[in-house]
């Protein structure tokens, strides 16, 4: 990871505690891909994808594609069934943008597979 993808992922993590959210891991990976951050919210895991860029652009969420959405289920599926935790998740994706990683929008409780243009 770059030093500005990092920078950006700590500014996330550093975001969601400040939401009352409480961090579990960050960078989680296993042969099926990488979650950025591991979140509780009350009684439910949250998966978090982070996506910067230095410019405002349409195409945060686009970049997100079939593929990375599979890797993504599939490492959250892998996080669930190696630390025997419940089941009751949600994924979350926090869109940053600018040298500051300013907050562009936290989309919560994604559904896979439906992202468009019109979900923000």
């Amino acid at each position: 990871m770059n030093q500005k993808g990092s920078t950006a992922e700590e500014w996330a993590a550093q975001f969601l505690q400040r939401q009352g959210l409480t961090l579990i891991t960050r960078n989680y990976h296993c042969r099926f891909g990488e979650i950025d951050a591991i979140a509780r919210d009350g009684t439910t895991l949250v998966f978090v994808e982070v996506r910067w860029r230095q410019r405002a652009t349409s195409l945060l969420l686009e970049s997100i594609d079939a593929r990375k959405q599979r890797c993504w289920w599939l490492t959250a599926r892998h996080y669930l069934a190696h630390h025997g935790l419940p089941a009751r998740c949600r994924f979350d994706v926090l869109l940053l943008e600018g040298h500051h990683c300013h907050l562009r929008h936290w989309l919560r409780n994604v559904a896979l597979d439906s992202f468009s243009r019109e979900s923000y």
